[in-house]
Protein backbone atom coordinates (compact mmCIF):
# COMPACT_ATOMS: atom_id res chain seq x y z
CA UNK A 1 0.00 0.00 0.00
CA UNK A 2 2.94 2.41 0.96
CA UNK A 3 4.68 1.76 -2.34
CA UNK A 4 1.45 2.32 -4.70
CA UNK A 5 0.80 5.67 -2.40
CA UNK A 6 4.80 6.54 -2.99
CA UNK A 7 4.20 6.01 -6.81
CA UNK A 8 0.91 7.98 -7.10
CA UNK A 9 2.92 10.80 -5.02
CA UNK A 10 5.63 10.64 -6.79
CA UNK A 11 3.98 10.90 -10.81
CA UNK A 12 1.72 13.93 -9.31
CA UNK A 13 5.03 15.52 -8.33
CA UNK A 14 6.90 14.89 -12.05
CA UNK A 15 3.82 16.23 -13.58
CA UNK A 16 3.71 19.42 -11.54
CA UNK A 17 7.38 19.98 -12.53
CA UNK A 18 6.35 19.23 -15.57
CA UNK A 19 4.10 21.84 -16.09
CA UNK A 20 6.29 24.79 -14.28
CA UNK A 21 8.98 23.25 -16.98
CA UNK A 22 6.31 24.55 -19.93
CA UNK A 23 6.69 27.83 -18.69
CA UNK A 24 9.63 28.56 -16.66
CA UNK A 25 11.59 26.46 -19.41
CA UNK A 26 9.83 28.76 -21.93
CA UNK A 27 12.64 31.74 -21.05
CA UNK A 28 15.37 29.38 -21.79
CA UNK A 29 14.69 29.38 -25.78
CA UNK A 30 13.79 33.50 -25.88
CA UNK A 31 17.66 33.68 -24.67
CA UNK A 32 18.72 31.90 -26.65
CA UNK A 33 17.43 32.30 -29.84
CA UNK A 34 17.14 36.25 -29.15
CA UNK A 35 20.32 37.09 -26.45
CA UNK A 36 22.84 36.58 -29.50
CA UNK A 37 20.60 38.35 -31.77
CA UNK A 38 19.98 41.51 -29.16
CA UNK A 39 23.72 41.47 -28.38
CA UNK A 40 24.15 41.81 -32.33
CA UNK A 41 21.79 44.71 -31.99
CA UNK A 42 23.30 46.27 -29.24
CA UNK A 43 26.81 46.30 -30.14
CA UNK A 44 29.01 48.45 -32.34
CA UNK A 45 30.98 47.61 -35.12
CA UNK A 46 32.96 44.35 -33.31
CA UNK A 47 30.48 41.90 -32.96
CA UNK A 48 32.67 39.24 -31.30
CA UNK A 49 31.22 39.55 -28.18
CA UNK A 50 27.10 38.94 -29.95
CA UNK A 51 26.91 36.05 -27.71
CA UNK A 52 28.05 37.21 -24.33
CA UNK A 53 24.72 37.54 -23.69
CA UNK A 54 23.88 33.67 -24.06
CA UNK A 55 27.01 33.21 -21.93
CA UNK A 56 26.38 35.01 -19.03
CA UNK A 57 23.01 33.29 -19.03
CA UNK A 58 24.55 29.84 -18.79
CA UNK A 59 27.25 31.84 -16.56
CA UNK A 60 24.08 32.63 -14.11
CA UNK A 61 22.87 28.46 -13.92
CA UNK A 62 26.11 27.12 -13.08
CA UNK A 63 26.82 30.57 -10.01
CA UNK A 64 23.34 29.78 -9.01
CA UNK A 65 23.34 25.80 -8.72
CA UNK A 66 25.25 25.77 -5.53
CA UNK A 67 23.38 28.58 -3.77
CA UNK A 68 19.78 27.03 -5.07
CA UNK A 69 20.75 23.44 -3.72
CA UNK A 70 21.70 24.89 -0.58
CA UNK A 71 18.61 27.07 0.14
CA UNK A 72 16.23 24.22 -1.01
CA UNK A 73 18.33 22.33 1.67
CA UNK A 74 17.14 25.24 3.96
CA UNK A 75 13.33 26.07 3.36
CA UNK A 76 12.81 23.02 0.76
CA UNK A 77 12.25 22.83 -2.58
CA UNK A 78 8.28 24.10 -2.89
CA UNK A 79 9.77 27.23 -1.88
CA UNK A 80 13.24 27.12 -3.53
CA UNK A 81 11.59 26.39 -6.72
CA UNK A 82 9.00 29.59 -6.27
CA UNK A 83 11.81 31.67 -5.50
CA UNK A 84 14.03 30.71 -8.36
CA UNK A 85 10.80 31.31 -10.43
CA UNK A 86 10.91 34.81 -9.46
CA UNK A 87 14.56 35.53 -9.92
CA UNK A 88 13.81 34.30 -13.45
CA UNK A 89 10.91 37.35 -13.67
CA UNK A 90 13.26 39.64 -12.36
CA UNK A 91 16.13 38.93 -14.25
CA UNK A 92 13.64 39.17 -17.53
CA UNK A 93 12.41 42.55 -16.44
CA UNK A 94 16.11 43.80 -16.43
CA UNK A 95 16.92 42.69 -19.75
CA UNK A 96 13.34 44.34 -20.96
CA UNK A 97 14.77 47.44 -19.53
CA UNK A 98 18.37 47.08 -20.76
CA UNK A 99 16.93 47.15 -24.40
CA UNK A 100 15.36 50.22 -23.68
CA UNK A 101 18.29 52.36 -22.37
CA UNK A 102 20.36 50.32 -25.20
CA UNK A 103 23.11 48.62 -22.83
CA UNK A 104 24.89 45.63 -23.58
CA UNK A 105 26.15 45.19 -20.34
CA UNK A 106 22.81 45.25 -18.56
CA UNK A 107 21.71 43.44 -21.00
CA UNK A 108 24.01 41.12 -20.23
CA UNK A 109 23.34 41.16 -16.30
CA UNK A 110 19.70 40.47 -16.86
CA UNK A 111 20.48 37.11 -18.86
CA UNK A 112 22.49 36.42 -15.84
CA UNK A 113 19.81 36.86 -13.51
CA UNK A 114 17.66 34.67 -15.84
CA UNK A 115 20.35 32.27 -15.70
CA UNK A 116 20.22 32.05 -11.77
CA UNK A 117 16.97 31.33 -11.75
CA UNK A 118 17.08 28.85 -14.62
CA UNK A 119 19.46 26.93 -12.11
CA UNK A 120 16.39 25.74 -10.01
CA UNK A 121 14.50 25.01 -13.12
CA UNK A 122 17.68 22.41 -13.75
CA UNK A 123 17.09 20.88 -10.65
CA UNK A 124 13.47 19.62 -11.35
CA UNK A 125 15.07 16.87 -13.04
CA UNK A 126 16.74 15.28 -9.31
CA UNK A 127 13.89 16.54 -7.58
CA UNK A 128 11.15 14.33 -9.46
CA UNK A 129 14.14 11.30 -9.56
CA UNK A 130 14.28 11.24 -5.72
CA UNK A 131 10.59 11.39 -4.62
CA UNK A 132 10.15 8.68 -7.50
CA UNK A 133 10.54 4.34 -6.26
CA UNK A 134 14.07 3.32 -7.81
CA UNK A 135 11.51 1.65 -10.71
CA UNK A 136 10.46 5.16 -11.83
CA UNK A 137 13.38 7.41 -11.80
CA UNK A 138 14.14 7.48 -14.88
CA UNK A 139 10.52 7.74 -16.22
CA UNK A 140 10.19 10.48 -13.62
CA UNK A 141 13.01 12.72 -15.32
CA UNK A 142 11.42 11.91 -18.53
CA UNK A 143 8.17 12.98 -17.37
CA UNK A 144 9.38 16.09 -16.13
CA UNK A 145 11.33 16.79 -19.51
CA UNK A 146 8.11 16.38 -21.37
CA UNK A 147 7.42 20.14 -20.35
CA UNK A 148 9.99 21.31 -22.53
CA UNK A 149 7.54 20.29 -25.48
CA UNK A 150 5.32 23.19 -24.18
CA UNK A 151 8.25 25.29 -23.76
CA UNK A 152 9.50 24.26 -27.19
CA UNK A 153 6.16 26.23 -28.44
CA UNK A 154 5.42 28.90 -25.53
CA UNK A 155 8.71 30.20 -25.64
CA UNK A 156 9.52 30.81 -29.41
CA UNK A 157 5.93 31.77 -30.22
CA UNK A 158 6.21 34.41 -27.08
CA UNK A 159 9.14 35.77 -28.61
CA UNK A 160 7.76 36.15 -32.55
CA UNK A 161 4.82 37.77 -31.49
CA UNK A 162 6.12 39.87 -28.88
CA UNK A 163 9.97 41.13 -29.62
CA UNK A 164 8.09 44.07 -31.79
CA UNK A 165 6.05 44.58 -29.11
CA UNK A 166 8.04 48.04 -27.55
CA UNK A 167 8.91 48.89 -30.98
CA UNK A 168 11.36 51.14 -32.26
CA UNK A 169 13.04 48.69 -29.84
CA UNK A 170 13.53 45.55 -30.97
CA UNK A 171 13.25 42.54 -28.59
CA UNK A 172 12.31 44.26 -25.95
CA UNK A 173 8.62 42.88 -25.72
CA UNK A 174 9.65 39.57 -25.87
CA UNK A 175 11.56 39.56 -22.26
CA UNK A 176 8.10 41.74 -21.12
CA UNK A 177 6.88 38.00 -21.97
CA UNK A 178 9.21 36.29 -20.06
CA UNK A 179 8.48 38.08 -17.06
CA UNK A 180 5.01 36.74 -17.07
CA UNK A 181 5.96 33.45 -17.81
CA UNK A 182 7.97 33.40 -14.70
CA UNK A 183 4.77 34.28 -12.72
CA UNK A 184 3.22 31.71 -14.09
CA UNK A 185 5.37 29.30 -13.19
CA UNK A 186 6.03 30.49 -9.59
CA UNK A 187 1.60 30.02 -9.30
CA UNK A 188 2.40 26.34 -10.59
CA UNK A 189 5.32 25.72 -8.20
CA UNK A 190 3.42 27.06 -4.91
CA UNK A 191 1.57 24.15 -5.02
CA UNK A 192 4.30 21.21 -5.33
CA UNK A 193 3.77 19.01 -2.82
CA UNK A 194 6.64 17.95 -0.02
CA UNK A 195 8.59 14.55 -1.35
CA UNK A 196 7.20 11.06 0.58
CA UNK A 197 9.59 10.11 3.37
CA UNK A 198 10.87 6.59 2.19
CA UNK A 199 11.62 4.79 5.65
CA UNK A 200 13.42 1.83 4.20
CA UNK A 201 15.93 5.05 2.98
CA UNK A 202 16.24 6.60 6.49
CA UNK A 203 17.17 2.92 7.71
CA UNK A 204 19.59 1.73 5.65
CA UNK A 205 23.12 1.88 7.35
CA UNK A 206 24.73 1.86 4.09
CA UNK A 207 23.18 5.73 3.61
CA UNK A 208 25.90 7.47 5.54
CA UNK A 209 27.41 10.35 4.16
CA UNK A 210 30.54 10.06 1.84
CA UNK A 211 32.75 12.62 1.46
CA UNK A 212 32.21 14.52 -1.83
CA UNK A 213 36.15 13.39 -3.18
CA UNK A 214 34.56 9.90 -2.50
CA UNK A 215 31.79 10.63 -4.39
CA UNK A 216 33.54 12.34 -7.21
CA UNK A 217 36.46 9.17 -7.56
CA UNK A 218 33.88 6.33 -8.73
CA UNK A 219 34.21 5.73 -12.60
CA UNK A 220 30.39 5.69 -12.78
CA UNK A 221 30.46 9.05 -11.39
CA UNK A 222 32.90 10.44 -13.77
CA UNK A 223 31.99 8.56 -17.01
CA UNK A 224 28.02 10.19 -16.05
CA UNK A 225 29.58 13.25 -15.81
CA UNK A 226 31.74 13.79 -18.76
CA UNK A 227 29.13 12.56 -20.86
CA UNK A 228 26.61 15.05 -19.59
CA UNK A 229 29.28 17.72 -20.00
CA UNK A 230 30.08 16.98 -23.46
CA UNK A 231 26.46 16.24 -24.42
CA UNK A 232 25.64 19.75 -23.20
CA UNK A 233 28.39 22.10 -23.64
CA UNK A 234 28.02 20.39 -28.23
CA UNK A 235 24.61 21.42 -27.87
CA UNK A 236 25.23 25.06 -26.47
CA UNK A 237 27.84 25.79 -28.64
CA UNK A 238 26.18 24.56 -31.77
CA UNK A 239 22.94 25.95 -30.74
CA UNK A 240 24.22 29.27 -29.87
CA UNK A 241 25.52 30.05 -33.24
CA UNK A 242 23.06 28.79 -35.17
CA UNK A 243 20.77 31.68 -34.82
CA UNK A 244 23.83 34.21 -35.50
CA UNK A 245 24.67 31.86 -38.44
CA UNK A 246 21.24 31.57 -40.00
CA UNK A 247 21.02 35.08 -40.35
CA UNK A 248 24.36 35.71 -41.68
CA UNK A 249 22.92 33.02 -44.60
CA UNK A 250 19.92 35.20 -45.21
CA UNK A 251 17.70 33.56 -43.83
CA UNK A 252 15.57 36.25 -41.36
CA UNK A 253 15.23 36.44 -37.65
CA UNK A 254 11.95 34.47 -37.09
CA UNK A 255 13.42 31.71 -39.31
CA UNK A 256 16.16 31.55 -37.05
CA UNK A 257 13.74 31.56 -34.21
CA UNK A 258 11.47 28.76 -35.39
CA UNK A 259 14.81 26.91 -35.83
CA UNK A 260 15.19 27.30 -31.85
CA UNK A 261 11.77 26.07 -31.60
CA UNK A 262 12.33 22.80 -33.56
CA UNK A 263 15.57 22.42 -31.76
CA UNK A 264 13.75 22.41 -28.73
CA UNK A 265 10.81 20.82 -29.26
CA UNK A 266 13.51 17.71 -30.76
CA UNK A 267 15.40 18.18 -27.11
CA UNK A 268 12.14 17.42 -25.09
CA UNK A 269 9.65 15.34 -27.26
CA UNK A 270 11.50 12.27 -26.76
CA UNK A 271 11.17 12.10 -23.18
CA UNK A 272 7.73 10.45 -23.57
CA UNK A 273 9.35 7.35 -24.30
CA UNK A 274 13.02 8.00 -23.44
CA UNK A 275 12.79 6.31 -19.59
CA UNK A 276 11.23 3.12 -21.00
CA UNK A 277 14.02 3.45 -23.96
CA UNK A 278 16.42 3.50 -21.03
CA UNK A 279 14.53 0.84 -18.63
CA UNK A 280 14.71 -1.50 -22.07
CA UNK A 281 17.96 -0.99 -23.16
CA UNK A 282 20.14 0.56 -20.45
CA UNK A 283 21.02 3.97 -19.83
CA UNK A 284 24.63 3.72 -21.18
CA UNK A 285 23.21 2.49 -24.73
CA UNK A 286 20.99 6.02 -25.07
CA UNK A 287 23.83 7.72 -23.79
CA UNK A 288 25.65 6.43 -26.48
CA UNK A 289 22.81 6.94 -29.36
CA UNK A 290 22.85 10.50 -27.70
CA UNK A 291 26.44 10.97 -28.82
CA UNK A 292 26.03 9.55 -32.46
CA UNK A 293 22.90 12.17 -32.70
CA UNK A 294 24.79 14.52 -32.27
CA UNK A 295 27.69 13.53 -34.85
CA UNK A 296 24.89 12.85 -37.04
CA UNK A 297 23.85 17.19 -36.82
CA UNK A 298 27.48 17.82 -37.58
CA UNK A 299 27.26 15.78 -40.77
CA UNK A 300 23.99 17.54 -42.21
CA UNK A 301 25.26 20.93 -40.86
CA UNK A 302 28.04 20.86 -43.47
CA UNK A 303 26.78 19.37 -45.73
CA UNK A 304 25.28 22.67 -46.62
CA UNK A 305 23.63 26.67 -45.68
CA UNK A 306 19.94 25.83 -46.93
CA UNK A 307 17.11 26.43 -44.15
CA UNK A 308 16.29 22.87 -44.01
CA UNK A 309 19.73 22.14 -43.33
CA UNK A 310 19.76 24.44 -40.36
CA UNK A 311 16.61 22.86 -38.96
CA UNK A 312 17.24 19.34 -39.33
CA UNK A 313 20.79 19.81 -37.61
CA UNK A 314 19.21 21.82 -34.84
CA UNK A 315 16.52 18.91 -34.77
CA UNK A 316 19.38 16.29 -34.54
CA UNK A 317 20.79 18.36 -32.07
CA UNK A 318 18.18 18.67 -29.72
CA UNK A 319 17.06 14.99 -30.11
CA UNK A 320 21.09 13.67 -29.16
CA UNK A 321 21.15 16.38 -26.14
CA UNK A 322 18.09 14.60 -24.59
CA UNK A 323 18.64 10.54 -24.91
CA UNK A 324 22.55 11.80 -23.97
CA UNK A 325 21.64 14.19 -20.86
CA UNK A 326 18.89 12.10 -19.81
CA UNK A 327 20.88 8.96 -20.26
CA UNK A 328 23.95 10.76 -18.50
CA UNK A 329 21.53 11.98 -15.14
CA UNK A 330 20.05 8.38 -14.67
CA UNK A 331 23.70 7.22 -14.44
CA UNK A 332 24.46 9.88 -12.13
CA UNK A 333 21.64 8.94 -9.41
CA UNK A 334 23.51 5.85 -9.09
CA UNK A 335 26.36 7.27 -8.13
CA UNK A 336 25.51 8.92 -4.85
CA UNK A 337 23.01 8.42 -1.84
CA UNK A 338 19.84 9.98 -0.35
CA UNK A 339 21.85 11.49 1.81
CA UNK A 340 24.45 13.29 -0.68
CA UNK A 341 22.09 14.11 -2.95
CA UNK A 342 21.91 17.95 -2.70
CA UNK A 343 25.32 18.32 -2.20
CA UNK A 344 26.18 16.51 -5.49
CA UNK A 345 23.71 17.71 -7.74
CA UNK A 346 24.54 21.18 -6.66
CA UNK A 347 28.56 20.77 -7.51
CA UNK A 348 27.24 18.21 -10.46
CA UNK A 349 25.41 21.05 -12.18
CA UNK A 350 28.00 23.78 -11.25
CA UNK A 351 30.51 22.54 -13.22
CA UNK A 352 28.46 21.38 -15.84
CA UNK A 353 27.09 24.66 -16.51
CA UNK A 354 30.75 26.07 -16.30
CA UNK A 355 31.52 24.31 -19.00
CA UNK A 356 28.38 25.24 -21.09
CA UNK A 357 28.97 28.84 -20.29
CA UNK A 358 32.16 28.34 -21.57
CA UNK A 359 31.20 26.63 -24.88
CA UNK A 360 28.61 29.38 -25.48
CA UNK A 361 31.21 32.44 -25.04
CA UNK A 362 33.50 30.07 -27.70
CA UNK A 363 30.60 29.37 -30.21
CA UNK A 364 30.35 33.27 -31.04
CA UNK A 365 34.01 33.64 -30.89
CA UNK A 366 34.50 30.50 -33.46
CA UNK A 367 31.97 31.16 -35.99
CA UNK A 368 33.09 35.26 -35.52
CA UNK A 369 36.88 34.24 -36.70
CA UNK A 370 36.67 30.48 -38.06
CA UNK A 371 32.64 29.95 -39.72
CA UNK A 372 29.80 28.05 -38.97
CA UNK A 373 31.37 24.83 -40.44
CA UNK A 374 34.09 25.01 -37.50
CA UNK A 375 31.69 25.38 -34.89
CA UNK A 376 30.56 21.40 -36.93
CA UNK A 377 33.55 20.02 -37.08
CA UNK A 378 34.54 20.00 -33.46
CA UNK A 379 31.57 17.93 -32.87
CA UNK A 380 33.13 14.75 -33.80
CA UNK A 381 36.23 14.75 -31.62
CA UNK A 382 34.25 15.59 -28.40
CA UNK A 383 31.99 13.03 -29.11
CA UNK A 384 33.90 10.22 -30.68
CA UNK A 385 35.81 10.76 -27.36
CA UNK A 386 32.90 10.27 -24.97
CA UNK A 387 31.54 7.23 -27.28
CA UNK A 388 35.27 5.44 -26.49
CA UNK A 389 34.85 5.97 -22.71
CA UNK A 390 31.74 4.88 -22.55
CA UNK A 391 32.51 1.67 -24.37
CA UNK A 392 35.68 1.23 -21.76
CA UNK A 393 33.31 1.81 -18.63
CA UNK A 394 30.71 -0.77 -20.35
CA UNK A 395 33.65 -3.56 -20.61
CA UNK A 396 34.81 -2.20 -16.55
CA UNK A 397 31.15 -3.04 -15.53
CA UNK A 398 30.80 -6.68 -17.52
CA UNK A 399 33.89 -8.00 -16.41
CA UNK A 400 33.61 -7.12 -13.02
CA UNK A 401 30.00 -8.60 -13.62
CA UNK A 402 31.64 -11.74 -14.33
CA UNK A 403 34.62 -12.19 -11.87
CA UNK A 404 31.82 -12.00 -9.13
CA UNK A 405 30.20 -14.52 -10.77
Amino acid sequence: MQEIEHLKQAKQTALTLAAAQSFIGSTQPICISLGGLAGFYLLGADKTLATMPVTTFNLGVALGALPAAMLMRAIGRRYGFSAGALIVSLGAATAAMALLMHSFWLFALGLAIIGVGGSFQQQYRFAAADAAPKAFKSQAISWVLCGGILAAIIGPQSAILTKDLMAPVSYAGAFLSAVVLGLIGTAILLTLKPAPVVVEELDDPSDDERPLRTIIAQPRFMVSFLCAVVTYALMAFVMTGAPLAMVACGHSADDATLGISWHVLAMFGPSFFTGKLIARFGKETIVATGLLLLIGCGIVALSGLGLWQFWIALILLGVGWNFGFIGSTAMLTDAYRPSEKNKVQGIHDFALFSFVAVASLASGATLNAYGWDMINWIVFPAAGFCLVVLAIQVVSQRRAVAASL
